[in-house]
C-alpha cells in the first residue's frame, strides 16, 4: 500500500443546533473530517486515523470514498461512534455537548502511535487538536521521531494560563502551531495577537498561524519574526465549524510542499472559507479545486505584511 502525504485523525458525528433553533442532524465532523477537506483540496494524498463503529453512517463512508481517503487507518469496533450535540450561539460561540459515554470518547478518540498503520508512519505530516491542559505529550514525541512535520491547534480554551515550562514542553515536540485568538489567549493570558506571537515564539516555537476568525490569521515564522497578515476569504457566512481544522490541514500542505509561509496561509483560508459558506464539508471535486484556485489568485493580492 502506498504511504499517504498527509495524516488527520478523529470523527465525530455533529448534530449541529443554530441560534435560531433550526438543527442538522448526522453531520460528518469532527478534527479529522475538516482538516483532511483541508488537505485534499491541495494534494491528492491524505490518510485519515480514527476509531469508529458499525454504525458509521453510510453517508459518512461515501464522503471518505468520494474524497479519496485513505482509510486503512480506520479502527472499526462494536463500540458507537463518537456523537455529539454542537450548539450554536449568535457571537460565534459553540458548545459541544456528547451523546456517548465518556468510554466510547476516550476508546474511540483515543491515540498512540500504535493505532497508525505501519504504512502512515511515513507521511510527511501530520495534524491533530489538543486540549491544552491535558497534552499527549508522549504521543507528541513519537510523532516528531518519525521524523515528519508536526501540526497542532487547540481544540478547546485552556481554565486557566499555562505555567511557561508546559508551553515550552509542548512548543518543542511540534513545528507548527495554530490556535484561534481565543485559545491563544486562554493559554498565555495574554489578549494583544502579535505579543501572542513574539510569546509564543520566546517560548520555542517555530511556526505561528494565528487565526481569528472573519479579520483572517496572523503568520510567522521564528527565524524572521516578521508577521504576515492573511486576510480571510470573502463568502457569506453560514456555519463556522470545523473551517478552523480546513485552514489547519491547509496550511501544513502549503508548508510541507512549498516552505513557503505565505503559500501556506493562503492555503488554509481558502481551505477554511470552503466550510464556513456551507454546512458539513464539500467533496473535492475539479469544480472545487477551480474555485479554489481562483480565490487564491484573488487573495494573494490583499496580503500585508509587519516587521
Amino acid at each position: 500500500m502506498n504511504t499517504p502525504d498527509y495524516v488527520t485523525f478523529n470523527i465525530i458525528i455533529d448534530d449541529i443546533i443554530f441560534p435560531d433553533g433550526q438543527t442538522q442532524m448526522g453531520i460528518i465532523g469532527g478534527g479529522g473530517p475538516q482538516t483532511a477537506f483541508g488537505m485534499r483540496l491541495w494534494t491528492d494524498s491524505v490518510g485519515i486515523v480514527a476509531g469508529v463503529g458499525k454504525d458509521l453512517p453510510e453517508h459518512v463512508q461515501k464522503w471518505m470514498h468520494q474524497s479519496n481517503l485513505d482509510q486503512a487507518g480506520l479502527h472499526i469496533s462494536d463500540m458507537p461512534t463518537p456523537r455529539a450535540w454542537q450548539v450554536m450561539e449568535e457571537n460565534g460561540r459553540r458548545t459541544q455537548i456528547w451523546r456517548v459515554s465518556p468510554d466510547v470518547i476516550s476508546k474511540q478518540l483515543g491515540r498512540s502511535i500504535e493505532r497508525i498503520p505501519k504504512t502512515f508512519r511515513h507521511a510527511k505530516g501530520f495534524h491533530l487538536g489538543i486540549h491544552p491542559s491535558e497534552i499527549e505529550f508522549d504521543f507528541l514525541r513519537d510523532l516528531s521521531a518519525l521524523g515528519c512535520i508536526v501540526s497542532i491547534e487547540a481544540y478547546r480554551s485552556a481554565q486557566q494560563p499555562l505555567d511557561p515550562a508546559h508551553i515550552k514542553n509542548l512548543l518543542s515536540q511540534i513545528d507548527i502551531f495554530s490556535p484561534n485568538l481565543y485559545e491563544a489567549a486562554s493559554i498565555l493570558g495574554e489578549q494583544d495577537p502579535k505579543i501572542i506571537i513574539y510569546k509564543l515564539f520566546d517560548y520555542g516555537a517555530k511556526i505561528v498561524a494565528l487565526r481569528m476568525g472573519a479579520k483572517g490569521s496572523l503568520i510567522a515564522e521564528s527565524c524572521s519574526r516578521s508577521i504576515v497578515q492573511i486576510p480571510a476569504v470573502p463568502v457569506t457566512p453560514v456555519d463556522p465549524v470545523g473551517a478552523g481544522n480546513a485552514y489547519c490541514g491547509g496550511f501544513i500542505v502549503g508548508w510541507s510542499e512549498t516552505k513557503n509561509l505565505i503559500t501556506a496561509g493562503l492555503y488554509g483560508a481558502i481551505s477554511a472559507s470552503f466550510l464556513v459558506e456551507r454546512v458539513g464539508i464539500p467533496i473535492v471535486s475539479q469544480s472545487v479545486q477551480q474555485t479554489a484556485y481562483n480565490r487564491l489568485n484573488n487573495l494573494n493580492k490583499k496580503i500585508t505584511s509587519d516587521t
